[in-house]
């Protein structure tokens, strides 16, 4: 019989996705699952500081938990997971055998102290208690030994190697697998938490299994189709199938596979996880995974320029996230300085006695352009294309300021003047470039939508009025844009529309703005 166990963390780990609103039925169907999978452990979600919602896996306590407990638990063994310093542990009853068994308390590199302080508490109340330190890659040898020393003081239950970035490698494992088995008290159990970042979770589990002393008990955590937080985690039908072919395990898979059909396939539509480019660049520097998706949110940059700014991320703010750092980053890695005085003089005198017609990539320009081409006839202004090259209008200007919509119009030039942004100077060689900086910040802040950005050098031109077409306002359920490979995950919809409505409220006050479109800018 292995003494390798595994530990599902589906309803804890995989919460990330939903906002752990799985719905009181679905927790229950798929702890039933688990147990008639004969998992070891589950983890049934969080401990926290929270208001108590029975359709999710986050609690106050250990009886709000019970009544998602099944009666026949066979031999499986329930957990929960709680940061230290986001649940008050004077709220966790007392163990007594009828809900949770274990808790698992995670702590920073920054925070060893106060959370090996909580480890104790909980475990004078008789739990079993592991210690899951935060990002172990973080760690340098010495400081990994100063842990172990204090853990084996404590003596927990388990200690676990968390990959929390998912930057760990075959070479890592050994090592830091080898310092932990030489130092760490015989008894403490010893876990495993991977992620897939770079796609290395279920070779990195093998591996475990493969290097692990005979007399160590051992768990590996998983979870049900590698759900949780992108890019998630190992998958537990995977290492369910390896430990019974390898291990002599008796897992059962198929209460697994009918959990995933049941209700986990469904879930992967909010947030699909999985390997992605730029959570393996966060993994290749060891950095907070937020790093990446703040420059995802962006939606403005492809994946060389992601990498080329996470790598200029000093080494004392890779574990804890800072916004205002990686937005400074985001902005000086945009912001290239340059003398853009004589172009403002040539468009200033190139658009004074004409019309301005701003189009912008909204579907409105398809389904409303008749309206569109007869102002164009009766008019005659002069048409400048935002981000895009449109197919049923010709523009006289295309004005881009985004890396991954420049590279869309490459084949798409034709007589067309380009106008970028100077944040585009790595990337190609236009010679009429605008100064990024004065046409995305003002006193409220940053703002790089391009037809506020435009709008902004309109001002500057000291046009009077502008019209505009396209600039619909992003919704949820109908199509945002004139082709599908404009739309982004990354958009932010109604948080998007709130922050373009607080520039247009300034930018009208300084211009005449006319709708010709239908938009949810449009007062």
């Amino acid at each position: 019989m292995s003494l390798i166990k595994l530990l599902d963390c589906t309803l804890r780990d995989g919460g990330y996705i939903n906002d752990w609103n799985f719905g009181h039925h679905t927790i229950k169907s798929i702890i039933k699952k688990l147990v008639d999978s004969q998992v070891d452990y589950v983890e049934v979600g969080f401990l926290r500081d929270c208001e108590y919602d029975r359709n999710k896996t986050l609690y106050n306590n250990c009886a709000q938990i019970q009544p998602v407990l099944p009666q026949k638990k066979g031999n499986t063994i329930f957990t929960a997971m709680a940061l230290h310093n986001k649940y008050t542990v004077d709220k966790l009853e007392p163990y007594d055998g009828k809900t949770i068994d274990a808790v698992r308390v995670t702590f920073h590199d920054y925070d060893i102290d106060e959370g090996l302080a909580f480890v104790k508490k909980v475990k004078e109340k008789g739990y079993k208690v592991f210690c899951n330190p935060i990002n172990i890659m973080g760690y340098s040898d010495e400081d990994l030994l100063r842990l172990l020393k204090k853990v084996n003081e404590i003596h927990p239950y388990a200690f676990s190697i968390v990959d929390t970035f998912g930057s760990m490698m075959r070479s890592d494992l050994i090592r830091i697998y080898s310092m932990v088995e030489h130092n760490l008290n015989n008894e403490i159990v010893l876990g495993l938490h991977l992620h897939e970042n770079l796609a290395l979770s279920y070779s990195l589990a093998q591996e475990f299994v493969g290097i692990k002393a005979s007399g160590r008990k051992s768990i590996i955590d998983a979870s049900m189709l590698g759900m949780g937080r992108t890019p998630g985690n190992l998958c537990m039908e995977l290492i369910m199938d390896y430990m019974n072919k390898m291990q002599g395990g008796n897992y059962d898979i198929n209460p697994i596979l009918d959990g995933i059909d049941d209700h986990i396939a469904e879930l992967k539509q909010i947030e699909p996880w999985g390997y992605s480019m730029p959570y393996a660049l966060s993994a290749k520097y060891n950095l907070h995974r937020n790093y990446a998706e703040f420059l995802l949110g962006k939606g403005r940059l492809r994946a060389k320029q992601i990498n080329q700014i996470l790598a200029s991320i000093e080494d004392d703010k890779k574990t804890a996230y800072d916004e205002a750092y990686i937005e400074k980053l985001y902005q000086k890695f945009q912001n290239h300085k340059v003398d853009d005085s004589a172009l403002l003089l040539q468009l200033q005198n190139r658009f004074q006695d004409r019309e301005i017609l701003v189009l912008a990539p909204g579907f409105n320009i398809l389904k409303q352009k008749e309206q569109i081409e007869q102002f164009i006839q009766e008019q005659d202004p002069l048409i400048i294309a935002a981000n895009f090259i449109p197919a049923d209008y010709q523009q006289d200007y295309v004005f881009c300021s985004n890396a991954m919509r420049y590279d869309a119009l490459e084949e798409k030039k034709q007589d067309s003047i380009i106008l970028i942004t100077s944040n585009l100077m790595d990337i190609c060689e236009e010679a009429n470039v605008l100064n990024y900086s004065e046409l995305s910040f003002d006193e409220k802040g940053n703002c790089d939508n391009c037809v506020i950005m435009l709008l902004k050098l309109m001002i500057k031109l000291e046009k009077e009025q502008v019209y505009i077409a396209g600039f619909d306002g992003y919704q949820e359920k109908d199509d945002n844009y004139v082709t599908s490979y404009m739309a982004s995950q990354y958009t932010k919809g109604e948080e998007e529309n709130i922050r373009n409505r607080m520039y247009l409220e300034d930018i009208r006050k300084q211009i005449k703005l006319v709708f010709l479109t239908d938009s949810l800018y449009n007062r």
